[in-house]
């Protein structure tokens, strides 16, 4: 089970490598954000002491941790099962779940690679250091962020009629949510109305937990468990959503 899993992920990595679609929003839309954002904010002083770039490095890189698992997910899921790639698949011996596992694992694979990426663009361009003291929280917000927007990511799919509506209801789902999220900038209302808004959804908990790892200034962190429930909760409604209504049929092969 083990090998056809990883046989599995090592296919969906080879599809998304050659898909330039996934790849420009996957690896060049955050870089974007990052470069923007960044040279325009970025150095601006914060209360603390930092810069307001050592804020906006973990935000992009939440945001290329939702287009890594969630766009990519939610996207490639309805491409394919339109195309009848899952209805095909579902007739092989192949275990769903097996596969399933693989488009998750190779999810996470881009993941790591992103966090790379947007870790050495703040430091190369703004000169944002990882604080390596919190390594260990660090990897396991990452982990756990990415689970529940694979998750979410399978789950959307049940929403989505066509290929055509794809981008468009990905897109109308998280991009209001960056923005009270504190993904691009902290929002001057975030005890308000709008931060409460953001706290209810799971992007702006992740990018919480992954912002203190920034921080050059503390040699360990106090971890919001708040923000971790938040997640949790996400992602077993992801899960348990997933598993009711993810279709492996196209749309017009249903009655």
């Amino acid at each position: 089970m083990g090998a056809q899993i990883l046989s599995a992920a090592k296919f969906a990595l080879l599809r998304f490598r050659r898909n330039p679609a996934a790849t420009f929003f996957t690896v060049v839309f955050p870089l974007l954000f990052l470069v923007i954002f960044g040279f325009i904010f970025g150095s601006e002083t914060m209360d603390n002491g930092a810069t307001v770039a050592t804020f906006q490095v973990p935000g992009i890189l939440t945001l290329a941790i939702v287009s890594a698992t969630f766009f990519n997910l939610a996207m490639g899921m309805v491409v394919r099962r339109e195309a009848g790639e899952l209805k095909r698949l579902r007739g092989t011996p192949l275990r769903p779940i097996v596969w399933v596992l693989g488009q998750v694992i190779a999810s996470f694979v881009v993941v790591l690679f992103m966090t790379v990426v947007v870790t050495i663009g703040g430091r190369v361009l703004f000169g944002v250091a990882f604080n390596w003291f919190t390594i260990v929280p660090f990897l396991a917000f990452i982990l756990l962020g990415s689970i529940v927007f694979c998750a979410l990511g399978m789950a959307v799919t049940a929403v989505i009629p066509n290929v055509d509506a794809a981008p468009a209801i990905t897109n109308l789902i998280v991009f209001p949510l960056y923005f009270v999220s504190d993904v691009f900038l902290q929002t001057e209302d975030a005890g308000g109305f709008i931060g409460s808004i953001g706290d209810f959804f799971p992007i702006k908990p992740l990018a919480t937990l992954l912002q203190p790892t920034y921080n050059p200034f503390v040699e360990s962190i106090e971890i919001e468990w708040s923000a971790v429930l938040t997640l949790v909760i996400w992602g077993v409604a992801g899960v348990v959503l997933a598993s009711r209504f993810f279709r492996w049929t196209p749309q017009q092969d249903r009655g």
